[in-house]
């Protein structure tokens, strides 16, 4: 199969990002009179969107969708006012994009981040035109294991599923490949263990960001 298109998760996947929400997210909490998260809490809930997270860091009966949708503006408010300092991508991945450049393959990142914070991560991260699209949460659309997104990528890149690998390190994102019918390429370097990928519908497991390149 020839593969001209590449579908990137954000989070765990092109960039270690996790200290970044951490710390916009304990502040909020902080503000509003809550006891901060472990970072450890954070990892485990890469892939999810905002307002779920907020939901399980909160006590729990303090766990509400009103409150936590207060929250999330306050998080997305100090992402506004932090620089993206602590996260970076990982080793291995701009070169893999110059790479798929050069072949002229189309790239896209599709993340359960809203979309305003993903852009500025990828500006922080990646040269301008790194990427042909970038989508993430927006109101009234679905998010991530929904196929809907990826579709309208692939429409808006006028690629087809089955030329197109996703690519990502959590069962959410093995799940939305599989629903979209797209190649389910699973990265070890992320925020999940192998067998939870596996297990979620990984179709193949790459250790490195130009193991990639064996699928072109």
């Amino acid at each position: 199969m020839k593969y001209n298109c590449v579908i990137f998760d954000l989070d765990g996947t092109l960039a270690d990002t996790v200290l970044d929400l951490a710390e916009a997210v304990n502040k909020t909490l902080e503000e509003h009179g809550f006891e901060p998260a472990a970072l450890e809490d954070f990892v485990k809930m890469q892939g999810i969107t905002l307002e779920n997270q907020m939901l399980r860091v909160l006590p729990p009966g303090k766990r509400n969708k009103t409150l936590a949708s207060e929250l999330s503006a306050g998080v997305k408010k100090r992402y506004e006012e932090l620089p993206v300092s602590r996260g970076k991508p990982y080793r291995g991945v701009q070169e893999l994009l110059s790479a798929l450049r050069r072949k002229r393959v189309k790239l896209a990142v599709l993340t359960n981040k809203p979309d305003e914070i993903a852009n500025r991560e990828l500006d922080r991260f990646f040269p301008a035109g790194s990427f042909d699209m970038v989508s993430g949460i927006r109101p009234d659309f679905p998010c991530k294991p929904d196929p809907a997104a990826v579709w309208e990528l692939l429409a808006e890149l006028d690629a087809s599923p089955r030329n197109t690998i996703l690519a990502g390190d959590s069962e959410i994102d093995m799940e939305t490949a599989r629903a979209a019918e797209c190649l389910a390429v699973g990265v070890s370097w992320g925020y999940s263990d192998i067998e939870v990928l596996k297990k979620a519908g990984a179709q193949c497991i790459i250790n490195k960001p130009s193991e990639l390149m064996e699928f072109l």
